[in-house]
């Protein structure tokens, strides 16, 4: 199995090594499984979005950093209307900023943080450099 250097706190550390049998089992156990509970949260609200609404998340997130302490529902929700008060972005896609913005309100945090890890990564992935934003929106559903 590949494995992975994370940062943790060490409050996290702490965390790990109280409920795992050790810090290793702990990790091993919460790294695979906060992905695919990332990939059950995408699944179950892409089909919630329109392809213009998730046109307008994505572009939304357009020189975005995501950062851990950032991944709430009120982040999403103020990005969102930032960009299309500010920029208008969700004209441009054809979206109803009305819409999105109640479509959004039904999301949870963790659904929340996997639409923005989701759009940001359209912006960073190298995999992404030569897939349009129609395509990512219409052909970038996980499966597992």
């Amino acid at each position: 199995m590949p494995q992975v250097a994370a940062r943790i706190t060490p409050s996290q550390e702490q965390w790990l090594k109280e409920f795992f049998k050790t810090k290793s089992a702990g990790a091993e156990f919460i790294l695979p499984w906060a992905v695919d509970t990332f990939f059950r949260a995408l699944n179950s609200i892409r089909s919630m979005f329109s392809s213009s609404e998730l046109k307008t998340v994505v572009e939304a997130h357009r020189d975005v950093r995501l950062l851990p302490d950032q991944s709430r529902l009120a982040y999403l929700q103020l990005r969102l209307q930032d960009a299309c008060d500010l920029d208008l972005i969700h004209t441009k896609h054809g979206a109803s900023k009305g819409s999105i913005e109640a479509k959004i309100k039904r999301l949870d945090d963790t659904q929340a943080t996997a639409l923005m890890i989701w759009a940001t990564a359209y912006w960073v992935s190298k995999e992404n450099l030569e897939t349009s934003l129609e395509d990512y929106v219409t052909n970038s559903t996980p499966t597992f």
